[in-house]
C-alpha cells in the first residue's frame, strides 16, 4: 500500500491505495498553511492511520521544479521555497513523491477517465483560472522548472473576441505578464469579460445560468469567453496530436458550457471529426488522490523493478 495525499490551501485529503490503483475512504483535515511542524504532524497522523505503508504520493496546489526539487506553493507558505519531498521523507521514514494538482488530474483522467484508451492526453482545468497537464503514451510530461502543461500564461489573448467582435483589453496577470489567457479564462477571468463588456459584477455560475435562460448579455460574454479559448485550444491539438482534453475544475460542472466549447475548437482544428475532444473528466470527485496514486505506483515498482 501507498499512502496518497491531495493538499489544497485549506484541506489535506488522504487516502490509502492498493496496487490495484484502488482508492481507500477518504480522510479529511485542515491545511496548517503556516506552520511547517504542523503540518508534518497532520500528515505523520493520516499516514499512522492509514496502516504500514511503503511510500507517500502528494498531488498539491504548487509546481515542484524537477532540476532542484523546490516548490512553489503561494497558498501554502509553510511549505513555499522547500524541497519538500525530501524534507518530508526525512520526517516520514518513507520516500516521497510530489505531483502538481493539474498534472494529477491529466494522469488521472489518462489512467482511469475520459481518456482511458488515448495516447496522447491533454488534462484541461478550467477552476478560478486554466491550467493543464501532459500524458503521452502513458507517461506524465513534466518539463523545465515542471511547468509543462501551463497554458494559460504567456501574452496571446485576442483582443476582438465575440458575436459581434467586442475589443478586449489585454489584461495584467499574476504571472507578472499581460495578455495571458488566465487573465480571461476560468472562473474568474468569464466574471472579468462580463464586467468588463456590461459593467455589471456577476459570478461564472450566475452568467451560466442567465447564458441558459437566454440572457443577451451574458450569451455574449460566453460568445468572447469561448472565442478566446477555443483558437488556442484548438493549436494545442494541432500541436500534440491529442485526441481528448478531459475537463476539470469548477466549469466542467457545466455539460452546455463544455459542449459549446468542444464544437468551437473541433471548428478550428486540422483533423475533422465528429466525437467529441474537450469533454468533462470522469475519474471521479478525488482526481487528486487517483493522480497521485498512479504516480506513487509506478514510481514504487520502478524502485522494485
Amino acid at each position: 500500500m501507498i499512502t496518497c495525499f491531495d493538499i489544497g490551501g485549506s484541506a489535506i485529503k488522504c487516502a490509502v491505495a492498493t496496487a490495484d490503483g484502488r482508492i481507500g475512504d477518504l480522510q479529511r483535515v485542515p491545511t496548517p498553511a503556516h506552520d511547517f511542524a504542523a503540518f508534518t504532524a497532520a500528515m505523520h497522523a493520516l499516514i499512522v492511520a492509514g496502516g504500514p505503508a511503503r511510500g507517500v504520493a502528494i498531488s498539491i496546489a504548487g509546481v515542484v521544479d524537477p532540476a532542484d526539487g523546490r516548490i512553489k506553493c503561494a497558498n501554502i507558505p509553510c511549505v513555499d521555497g522547500r524541497v519538500l519531498a525530501t524534507d518530508l521523507a526525512e520526517v516520514f521514514g518513507l520516500p516521497v513523491w510530489i505531483i502538481n494538482d493539474a498534472d494529477s488530474f491529466a494522469l488521472a483522467e489518462a489512467q482511469a477517465g475520459a481518456a482511458r484508451g488515448h495516447a496522447n492526453v491533454f488534462g484541461l482545468i478550467l477552476g478560478t483560472g486554466v491550467g493543464g497537464g501532459l500524458v503521452i503514451g502513458g507517461r506524465l510530461i513534466g518539463g523545465p522548472g515542471g511547468f509543462a502543461g501551463e497554458w494559460g500564461h504567456g501574452p496571446v489573448a485576442a483582443q476582438l473576441a465575440g458575436t459581434p467582435p467586442q475589443s478586449i483589453p489585454r489584461f495584467r496577470c499574476g504571472c507578472g505578464q499581460t495578455g495571458c489567457l488566465d487573465t480571461v479564462g476560468g472562473a474568474r477571468g468569464m466574471e472579468r469579460l462580463h464586467v468588463t463588456l456590461h459593467q455589471t459584477a456577476l459570478d461564472s455560475r450566475a452568467i451560466i445560468a442567465a447564458w441558459q435562460a437566454g440572457d443577451a448579455d451574458a450569451a455574449l460574454t460566453i460568445s468572447c469567453f469561448i472565442d478566446l479559448l477555443s483558437g488556442p485550444l484548438a493549436m494545442l491539438v494541432n500541436t500534440l496530436g491529442t485526441s481528448i482534453l478531459p475537463v476539470g475544475g469548477g466549469l466542467a460542472n457545466s455539460a452546455p458550457l463544455i459542449a459549446r466549447l468542444d464544437q468551437a475548437v473541433r471548428a478550428a482544428i486540422l483533423r475533422k471529426t465528429d466525437a467529441p475532444i474537450i469533454v468533462p473528466g470522469q475519474s471521479g470527485a478525488e482526481p487528486g488522490l487517483i493522480g497521485a496514486a498512479w504516480l506513487g505506483l509506478e514510481k514504487l515498482e520502478n524502485r522494485h523493478g
